[in-house]
């Protein structure tokens, strides 16, 4: 059985590969087509191989939450406890500040950046909130599912839901506080992360009152 230090440096890289990918494909994409369609296509392949990868490797260890939402819920649960949910947060949104600096450095492009990318609304609030539910409802149905893949699973989940939601389906607190800190492809500015963080929370919440039977 892990240790708990093995299970906080599995979340933290975890989340700072993760992000890697998100913000890194998105650069990649941006910089090869002036096509935003492909350019999101781009990124929403790498994201979820990345998720597929990262999950069958470090879910053994850590359970592979990558997302305060998800440990949330677990530890409303009773899978985990409060203090270990809070510790596990602290990994992912440290993990996910230091993908985005692998990102940057990668490109060659400055380290500390602040996004300009708009995203509000009212649509985006129900998107992120249709984001987060479907990803927790996937998790904690399909863990119930004999011989269920949940790499599969998660990161099909991921891969669709960019293309169906109007905000390209962030559903991690963790990863959108690191993607406010990338004026690139993949950015959000940091006056929309709050919304974005409570429409997430909301999600969780509601697929947690959804899936209360064990």
């Amino acid at each position: 059985m892990a240790t708990s230090v093995e299970r906080l440096a599995a979340e933290c890289a975890g989340t700072l590969l993760l992000v890697t990918a998100v913000i890194g494909s998105g650069i990649m994409g941006d910089r090869l087509s002036a096509d935003t369609g492909v350019a999101l296509l781009a990124n929403t392949g790498a994201t979820a191989a990345a998720l597929y990868v990262l999950i069958s490797l470090l879910g053994p260890i850590s359970g592979a939450h990558f997302n305060p939402v998800v440990s949330a819920v677990m530890a409303a649960r009773g899978a985990m406890s409060p203090i270990a949910a809070g510790a596990y947060t602290i990994a992912q949104i440290a993990g996910g500040l230091l993908g985005t600096l692998l990102a940057h450095a990668m490109f060659d492009l400055p380290l500390l950046q602040t996004s300009t990318t708009l995203r509000v609304g009212v649509g985006q609030f129900i998107a992120e909130i249709l984001a987060t539910f479907c990803l927790l409802a996937v998790i904690l149905r399909g863990s119930r599912l004999p011989g269920a893949s949940m790499p599969t699973l998660v990161s099909l989940t991921i891969a669709s839901a960019y293309w169906f939601t109007a905000s390209t389906s962030f559903a991690n607190p963790a990863v959108t506080i690191a993607r406010a800190f990338t004026d690139t492809f993949a950015g959000i500015a940091p006056a929309n992360v709050p919304a974005f963080i409570v429409a997430q929370c909301l999600g969780g919440a509601l697929a947690f009152l959804a899936n209360r039977s064990r």
